[in-house]
């Protein structure tokens, strides 16, 4: 078994394969594809994915009139969701999110990777108050060495959330090891897991540098 077959074998790590998912990732990581369209497929994305990542959201029951009749019915409790933006790319992500969620509140960790040893270095980290009772679901696209996701799982464990989930577009399975290493408690959901890692810790086959192409930065 390859190394990202054992990756998907793991219970936490939870890979969505819905066609609509899987076909606007196809044409995402296509090499040719205008900054605007990677920006409306990434949006459309994270607005698929927010229905499983969302899949067990607490709900409670709330009392309305329909035009029959009085009745209790669920909503979700969307306050106490805490969307994390891993920047500066987990942005692309969060606006499909806030569609689906728009009651969630969002956090912040600003991160960019040193380009000669791979490591994570914080430059922004800000948090909406009350996170002992939220659920933070962190967001970054690429889980690719994995040290800024173990950096801002780090760091977002010192706001003691409820609980931390990590949603990406593509995983490695280098980036799932080093997670499961360092946050063995945190559940990893993404829309793929692909090869492995080039030698400048890019994940293969991939899409390239999400962030660059998000932005239009090369």
């Amino acid at each position: 078994m390859n190394a990202a077959a054992q990756a998907a074998t793991d219970p936490d790590v939870q890979v969505i394969t819905h066609p609509l998912v899987q076909h606007k990732l196809t044409l995402l990581r296509q090499k040719d594809l205008s900054t605007s369209s990677f920006r409306r497929l990434l949006h459309e994305i994270s607005v698929l994915m927010a229905y499983e990542v969302t899949r067990e959201m607490p709900t409670h029951l709330v009392e309305i009139e329909t035009p029959l009749t009085k009745m209790m019915s669920p909503v979700i409790d969307g306050k106490k969701t805490c969307f994390v933006v891993v920047m500066r790319a987990g942005s692309g992500f969060l606006d499909g999110m806030l569609e689906v969620v728009p009651g969630a509140r969002v956090g912040h960790i600003g991160l960019y990777r040193d380009p000669k040893t791979l490591g994570a270095v914080e430059y922004y980290f800000k948090m909406p108050h009350g996170m002992d009772e939220r659920d933070a679901i962190v967001l970054d696209p690429m889980l690719a060495t994995g040290n800024s996701a173990v950096a801002a799982v780090d760091r977002l464990k010192e706001a003691r959330p409820k609980s931390i989930r990590f949603v990406c577009l593509l995983a490695a399975p280098e980036g799932i090891a080093n997670m499961r290493r360092h946050h063995a408690d945190v559940p990893i959901i993404t829309a793929a897991i692909d090869e492995r890692l080039n030698d400048h810790g890019y994940i293969v086959p991939g899409l390239g540098d999400a962030g660059d192409r998000l932005f239009g930065t090369k």
